[in-house]
This record gives structure tokens, C-alpha cells and sequence, in this order.
């Protein structure tokens, strides 16, 4: 893929775009006239119930070549390896588990090598996630892909990637994220190789957290939030669409490409951050903060404080704590933790936790540093040191997460992860 015309963004999170790729298309003053300027058709795109409250309503209107309803019947599609909840084809399992990186099948396009891992809850009831992993070296050429399920919280880890959705066109690489709404529809287009992880969100839509005492500055700040302006495609030969529903995918052909989308305007829409800008809050007295210091972004659940799933990440940073342990404590969580890395090393791993790769630490599972990460920062001398050329990040939640059976007997499994707190010594009592 040549990376030419080069995508423009609108800032913000959650804010009310109005973008047109051609001048004149978006309606003056209504939404919905009677006829819509070039003879294009509107269609209202909702994430929320029409009725949720104004500040969580999300919605936008979408300007298309053609309505989207047109189009025949969907069929199963078996690519076999992505599923969603209940997560009951293998037993539920309390041990620490960790993966190998995912090499990927040979040819295959995002969709095609998007393989599911773990999750909980179910996407009928909103609640819960699923956690995918995904491989690739192909674009997908003439296939669209949407999840209605769930909206896609995707954090590539290795290869340049290209999203051409309705709303406009994201670039991403190692570093961004890239979050789309539940039903947007999109492609993605690579040149080369490319790898990286999937939260798919059943629950409320994810959102910035609230700051409390650290104030009205830090952590993700809205303006670094990129949603991409209107592009479209005026393509009339056939194109695969390819969604995720019930837990299952689907398929149909459009006689057209469906993203057609020629003007918009609302606050529903994919957008990209830059990792780079996180603005990391730590300690500068004593002792290691909680990791929620880190969350990036918030799925809420009923339960105020206990999200349905976190968004944390672990970037490159300085670490002055005095008479502390740095590295993240051992600990047990109520919270599931589903870790991923991009980039680098983790602090509390020092070897066995590779870029590309997984572990899944379950609600009340002891886990914290290896052995010999826990003997190197003991023996540290306490002096200011920054973590660099890092990204490590962690898919939280307040239900266990379990594994697929492919999960479970893939050979990618480290069958002895449970080695690396070994070899620990018994404390001296006086």
C-alpha cells in the first residue's frame, strides 16, 4: 500500500463533527429534507437508544451514494476462529495463562486472521467483552467488515495500518489506537505485515475517565482524539460485507462498495489516539500508584468505580520513587487483566512476555513480578530512571475472562508460565 493522500482529522473526543468531501453536501439546517443536495440519501446512525440522555446520546447523519439497506440476504460466514459470549466451550480456568505471539496464516486478510481468545459477559446483554488477537499481510480488497455486536477498540502492534470506514479514512501504526463505533463499517489496508489486538466492548460505549483530585489536566486529554474527515468510495463493483452478529459472523455482496458516505455530521464516529500523548501521572514521594493512574479510557458498568472494562496502558516513563519497589507490587484483583505488549519489555517481566504476545491474570489469581525482576528491583539502586522504548497495555474488567477452547490448546500457550515466580526465597522471622 503507497501511502499517498495522506488522511486529515478533526480533534476531540466525543465532539460534533461536521465534515463534507464534497462542498455542498451536508443539508443547511435540517437533517432530513425532503430532497438532499447531489441527490444523496440520509441516514440517521445510532449508538444509543434515541431516548438515553443528551450528554451519552450518540448519533450521527450520514449522506450516502446509496442506502445502505440495499442489499440481499446475509449468510454465515466460517472463518471459525472469532466467536462471542456465553464463553462456554472449554471449563473456566483460574491459572495464570500467557501466550506466544500470533504468527498468522500466510495471505490472509484483518479478517481472516482475526482469532478470538477470551471474554465474558454476552453481546445481547450489554455487558462484558471479547478479546481477539489478529494477524495479517493482505488487504482486504472488494471486503468490508462491521461488528454489531460491539464496538472495536483495536491497538495495532506491528505494521502500518490503513482504516477506510464510512466516515473517513485512519491511519495507524504501533503507538495509536483506533476506536470504532458499533456498526461503522470499514476495510483495512496494509503493506506488509501486520498484528495487534481487538477489544471488542458489549457494554457502554467507552469514554474518558473521570480525573478527581488529579484535577482538570492529565492522563488522555480530549483535543489528542483524531476523527478522521468525509472520504468515500464511488465503486460499482461488488464488495463482500462481512458483520459480526450474535456471536457469529456474516456475510452479504453489495453490488457497490458500501462506504459511500459522502458528508456527515454528528458525534458517532472512529477516531485514532496517539499514545505518545498520554500524559503519565506517577508517584514523586513513595510507593507505586494503583495502575488505574494509567486508564486511557472507561467502559462504566452499574456499579460506579467497577468498570465493565478499562482501557490501561504502561508507556514509556520516569520512576523516582523513594525507599519503593517500582515495578508493579504482587498482587490479587478483584478485576480480571488481560495484558498485551507493543513494544519493548514490562517492568515486571524480564523475559517470556514478548511484543505481539498475551497473559490473562483472572480475578483473584496471585500474580506480580518474575523472580528475576523482583531480585533486580530489590537490589536497585534508588536513583531517577526512565522506562523507555515501552508500551505495554492491559484490557481490564470486572468479570473473569475466559478462554476459548482454541485458547486453550493452541501451542502458543506457555505451558510454564507458572515457572517464573519460582525460585523465591522464604522471609527471615526474628
Amino acid at each position: 500500500m503507497t501511502r499517498t493522500n495522506a488522511p486529515q482529522y478533526l480533534p476531540g473526543f466525543g465532539n460534533h463533527h461536521a465534515t463534507e468531501a464534497a462542498p455542498g453536501a451536508l443539508p443547511v439546517g435540517r437533517n432530513s429534507p425532503q430532497k438532499p443536495p447531489m441527490g444523496l440519501y440520509a441516514e440517521q446512525l445510532s449508538g444509543t437508544a434515541f431516548t438515553a440522555p443528551r450528554h451519552e446520546n450518540r448519533r450521527s447523519w450520514l449522506y450516502r451514494l446509496r442506502p445502505s439497506a440495499q442489499h440481499p440476504p446475509y449468510v454465515p460466514f466460517e472463518q471459525g476462529l472469532v466467536r462471542s459470549g456465553p464463553f462456554d466451550e472449554a471449563p473456566p480456568s483460574p491459572n495464570r495463562l500467557r501466550w506466544d505471539p500470533l504468527a498468522g496464516a500466510p495471505g490472509a486478510d484483518w479478517v481472516e486472521g482475526l482469532v478470538t481468545y477470551g471474554g465474558n459477559g454476552d453481546a445481547d446483554s450489554g455487558a462484558g467483552v471479547g478479546i481477539h488477537l489478529y494477524a495479517a499481510d493482505r488487504s482486504m480488497t472488494d471486503r468490508v467488515f462491521y461488528d454489531a455486536d460491539g464496538e472495536l477498540l483495536i491497538v495495532p502492534q506491528a505494521g502500518a495500518h490503513r482504516f477506510v470506514t464510512e466516515l473517513g479514512v485512519i491511519d495507524a501504526e504501533p503507538g495509536h489506537i483506533v476506536l470504532i463505533p458499533r456498526g461503522v463499517r470499514f476495510r483495512v489496508e496494509v503493506s506488509g505485515t501486520i498484528r495487534g489486538y481487538v477489544c471488542e466492548n458489549y457494554g457502554a460505549p467507552f469514554r474518558l475517565p473521570d480525573l478527581g483530585p488529579i484535577g482538570s489536566n492529565g492522563l488522555a486529554n480530549p483535543r489528542d482524539f483524531e476523527t478522521p474527515v468525509a472520504a468515500f468510495k464511488d465503486v460499482d463493483r461488488p464488495t463482500q460485507c462481512v458483520q459480526k452478529y450474535g456471536g457469529r459472523l456474516w456475510a452479504t455482496t453489495f453490488d457497490h462498495s458500501p462506504l459511500d458516505v459522502v458528508a456527515w455530521h454528528g458525534n458517532y464516529a472512529p477516531c485514532r489516539y496517539d499514545t505518545a500523548r498520554f500524559n503519565t501521572i506517577g508517584t514523586v514521594s513513595f510507593d507505586h500508584p494503583d495502575p488505574s493512574i494509567f486508564t486511557v479510557l472507561t467502559s462504566p458498568s452499574d456499579t460506579p468505580g467497577t468498570a465493565n472494562c478499562d482501557f490501561v496502558i504502561f508507556p514509556p516513563r520516569w520512576m523516582v520513587a523513594e525507599d519503593t519497589f517500582r515495578p508493579p507490587w504482587f498482587h490479587r484483583n478483584v478485576m480480571s487483566e488481560f495484558m498485551g505488549l507493543v513494544t519493548g519489555a514490562y517492568d515486571a517481566k524480564v523475559g517470556g512476555f514478548a511484543p505481539g504476545g498475551a497473559s490473562l491474570h483472572n480475578r483473584m489469581s496471585g500474580h506480580g513480578p518474575d523472580q528475576a525482576s523482583w531480585q533486580g528491583a530489590t537490589n536497585a539502586e534508588l536513583k531517577p530512571h526512565r522506562i523507555a522504548d515501552t508500551l505495554a497495555f492491559m484490557f481490564e474488567t470486572r468479570m473473569p475472562i475466559r478462554v476459548t477452547k482454541w485458547a486453550q490448546e493452541t501451542p502458543l500457550m506457555q505451558l510454564d508460565y507458572d515457572d517464573v515466580w519460582s525460585g523465591f526465597e522464604k522471609g527471615t522471622v526474628r
